[in-house]
Parts: C-alpha cells; sequence; structure tokens
C-alpha cells in the first residue's frame, strides 16, 4: 500500500524542510489539500522545483474548472475531485477533460454512499474520506471499513484510496482489505520521527482498537454449506461460486463444522483415485480449522497468525458460542505486500 504524506499536516516547518523529510524517508506520495484556494498551485510549483514526487492533488470546491487551466500549467499525477462539494444542480457525474494526463479520482465522506460511483466510472479511483475533509488529526470511522469491502466487491478493477486517522492498526486492516493507497498526515509529523510512522505503517501495528467483527467478510457473504446438504457438487459449485478457494460447512444450529478447501478436495482425490465412486465429502472436510473470535482485537489476530505452522490464506470467524459470524481474507494483503 502507497503512503500519500499530507504536506499541510506539519505547520511547525518550512515546506521545503518537511518534503525534503519525507523524500529522505522514500515516501511514495504527496498530498495536497486545495480548499477552494488557487494559491496552492504555488505551493506545487515551489515543491516541483526541487523533487519529483508524485503529487496528489485533493481539490475541494464546487467550481473544479476553474482550477483547469491551472492544472494545465502546473500538472499533478493523482487528481480527487470532492464530491459533496459539487454543484450537483450543475454537474453530474463531473467530467475530468482528458488532457489533464493524471489519475483522477472522486472523494466521498463517510455518509455518501458509494454507489455515487456510477457516474464516474470512467475515474480511476475512489477516495473514502474516513474523518472531515481538509482537517487533520481526526479518529478513523470504522463504518468505512464496510464501505471499502462493498466497494472492492462492486468494483474490482478501481483502485481505493483512504484519507483520514490512519496509524499503524488501522494500516494493516485497510492493506489486508486491498486498499492501494492511504493518506497519512498528523500520524506521521506526530510520531517520534517520519521514519517511525512510516514503518508502522507499512510494517505492523501498535495498540489495537478495532476487533475482527469490524472489518471480516460478514457470513452472509461466504460460502456455506450445512452439514446435511454437503453433497459433492453442491460443495464444488458453493467453492466455485464464492471465489474464494474454500467454504464453510455449518450445522443446524449455525455452528462451525469445519471447512472444505480446494487443497482438501484435491488431496481427498489423490488419496482416492481407485475408488472415486465412493469419495465422500466427509473424508475432505476439515474439523479443525484454525479460527479467530470475532471480539478478538487486531492483535489478537496476528499472535493466531504467527503461531500457526503454516501460511495462513484465510481464518473463519466465530463467537464465543462457536456460531460463524464471518471469514478473514487475507489476499490482498499478501498481494500488497509483494
Amino acid at each position: 500500500m502507497k503512503i500519500s504524506a499530507s504536506i499541510y499536516s506539519d505547520k511547525s516547518r518550512s515546506l521545503k524542510d518537511v518534503v525534503d523529510d519525507l523524500v529522505q524517508h522514500q515516501v511514495n506520495l504527496l498530498h495536497v489539500d486545495c480548499n477552494d484556494d488557487p494559491s496552492v498551485f504555488n505551493d506545487i510549483k515551489e515543491i516541483r522545483s526541487f523533487c519529483d514526487l508524485p503529487i496528489d492533488l485533493h481539490l475541494i470546491t464546487s467550481s473544479p474548472e476553474k482550477y483547469f487551466d491551472l492544472l494545465r500549467e502546473t500538472p499533478v499525477d493523482y487528481l480527487t475531485i470532492q464530491y459533496e462539494s459539487l454543484n450537483h444542480d450543475k454537474f453530474h457525474g463531473f467530467k475530468i477533460p482528458n488532457d489533464l494526463l493524471c489519475k483522477k479520482g472522486i472523494a466521498i465522506t463517510t455518509e455518501t454512499p458509494i454507489e455515487i460511483f456510477e457516474s464516474y466510472l470512467d475515474y480511476d479511483f475512489i477516495l473514502i474520506m474516513a474523518t472531515v475533509p481538509g482537517q487533520s488529526g481526526g479518529l478513523f470511522d470504522r463504518d468505512n471499513f464496510y464501505k471499502i469491502r462493498k466497494f472492492r466487491k462492486k468494483y474490482p478493477s478501481k483502485s481505493i484510496h483512504v484519507d483520514g486517522g490512519v496509524n499503524g492498526e488501522v494500516s494493516f486492516i485497510l492493506r489486508n482489505l486491498g486498499v492501494s493507497c492511504s493518506v497519512s498526515g498528523s500520524y506521521l509529523f506526530t510520531s517520534p520521527s517520519v521514519g517511525h510512522a512510516l514503518f508502522n505503517l507499512q510494517s505492523r501495528n501498535l495498540g489495537s482498537t478495532y476487533t475482527v467483527s469490524d472489518f471480516m467478510i460478514p457470513i452472509e457473504e461466504c460460502p456455506v454449506i450445512t452439514s446435511n446438504e454437503s453433497s459433492l457438487k453442491t460443495t464444488l459449485q458453493t467453492i466455485e461460486n464464492g471465489n474464494l478457494g474454500f467454504c464453510l460447512i455449518l450445522n443446524n444450529d449455525q455452528k462451525l463444522d469445519g471447512l472444505i478447501s480446494s487443497a482438501d478436495i484435491r488431496k481427498s482425490l489423490l488419496n482416492n483415485l481407485s475408488d472415486l465412486k465412493n469419495l465422500s465429502v466427509d473424508k475432505m472436510i476439515n474439523f479443525n480449522p484454525l479460527t479467530v473470535f470475532d471480539h478478538n482485537t487486531v492483535i489478537d489476530l496476528l499472535k493466531i497468525i504467527k503461531s500457526a505452522k503454516f501460511p495462513v490464506m484465510y481464518l473463519p470467524v466465530v463467537d464465543k458460542d462457536f456460531k460463524a459470524k464471518g471469514i478473514v481474507n487475507f489476499v490482498h494483503l499478501i498481494k500488497g505486500e509483494v
């Protein structure tokens, strides 16, 4: 996951000192908030005079078109338009001119549904504002975990950027959800050093505020079959439709009996090649899968992963009564780390 550093979050140093510090610590992008203030482009010109890091411009205005000539004169690499600030009587699916050769995104606040993206399908990404746009130091709103999962499922080819309240723990969760870029401001500059903060954002977590239930895939969206319907055909079709490489096996009380993965099926086939007619689904079930509780923290989750004697690709989530609540899938996290 790329880190876009919000340059205006450090008000104690000159712009050049801030940017030089970020360059030295190899931040990925420079995030510039423009609250309807054309003078921001003077700062972008100054940055361009001594630095070639990609500029990530967040434009918060009711009239983005008045900035187009400025953008032609001083190009940026990423341009995000704040949806809520647009005059929606005038703009519906606001178009950014094709001659502005940058990645294009639309930003929304927590209250705005992701379905507005239907009018911006030619854009490259969505920026989900997890705190108040343009304000530094807010807390991440956990409702956005659901929005990120929903957007990833609905628009799999589009990138997701997140701005607001991103610390080490939130960063781990965002990487796990497949977020490609997060904006960080106050967290970067209030840490002991920029390098210390970047290490936490990109490598590990500190403390635990969120639980597994905040960001898991809920059981309603998981590939599931009950024990009494676990025929071979049903099992294979459920795994195929779920597109996750496994399905959960539940009893009539919604408690987790086990799971069947593609690897379990492959092993069972290899062990029964001489007698495939008598191949039984029961022989494929892993009745003792590694699990995590829905109330476990991110630190608890990491401890479970680290203690496993095998690579963990996913974990069934259960409550204290061992009823199935969902899954945590690590595919996006693994992709983001390679």
